[in-house]
């Protein structure tokens, strides 16, 4: 039983460092869209600050897949092409958290 519960611990830490980090995600992104993504990406893009995390999260998921965005959508097919489904969230998630 000790055994058990041991391997449960390890597995369940062993997730825990895999989730994706939002905010590290996030820094790549800074770059273009300021550190409080109040600023147009390379003064094209829309200004990302205040959008709600399903809004980004579906921003994200389209220039992924090739289907959303104007003048950036070949720069940010780029950016968010080896991001996995829970990047995405955790990304969103965290945009759209700062205030």
């Amino acid at each position: 039983m000790k055994k058990l519960a041991i391997v449960a611990l390890v597995a369940a830490g062993t997730l825990s460092l895999m989730a994706a980090d939002g905010k590290a995600l996030a820094a790549k992104c800074a770059g273009c869209h300021g550190a409080d993504f109040s600023k147009k990406a390379l003064g094209v893009s829309k200004v990302v600050k205040g959008w709600s995390a399903e809004k980004i999260a579906k921003s994200l998921e389209g220039y992924k897949a090739g289907t959303y965005g104007g003048a950036m959508k070949g720069v940010m097919k780029g950016q968010v092409a080896s991001y996995s489904d829970a990047d995405i969230k955790a990304v969103s998630e965290y945009i759209a958290s700062i205030k």
